[in-house]
């Protein structure tokens, strides 16, 4: 699977529907990470390619989003994202983690592992 883009529609429907009030709770199938990023944005750029190699190997395990802060200026408000590329970790259950900049691709490995509980990739 690649990299899904997110709108505010996409994220209400297969995230957390905001408008609905309440505390977080997520609504997605499996664990999630959405990358806040910005077409100009260098550090942005590099981040893609691992991303879609994430989204290959982890595949039906874990889902990964993009969602463009110029485009989607509520949604990045909400999270305050403050600089780009801005990573939130959601786990099936519990609370989403944020990490700021360009992680490496380990980085992205043991959060997998101790958030998500998912220790191998598919591939």
């Amino acid at each position: 699977m690649a990299v899904q883009k997110l709108t505010q529609a996409d994220f209400k429907a297969k995230v957390f529907d905001f408008t609905k009030g309440g505390a977080w709770k997520f609504q997605g199938p499996r664990p999630a990470i959405i990358d806040f990023y910005a077409t100009w944005c260098g550090p942005c750029k590099r981040l893609a390619p691992v991303l879609d190699e994430l989204a290959r190997e982890f595949d039906g395990q874990v889902d990964i989003y993009k969602v463009d802060t110029d485009q989607e200026q509520e949604l990045a408000a909400m999270f305050e994202i403050r600089s780009v590329p801005s990573i939130l970790f959601i786990p099936k259950d519990g609370s989403p983690q944020m990490a700021a900049g360009a992680l490496p691709k380990e980085v992205f490995y043991e959060a997998i592992g101790e958030l998500f509980k998912v220790t191998q990739p598919k591939v």
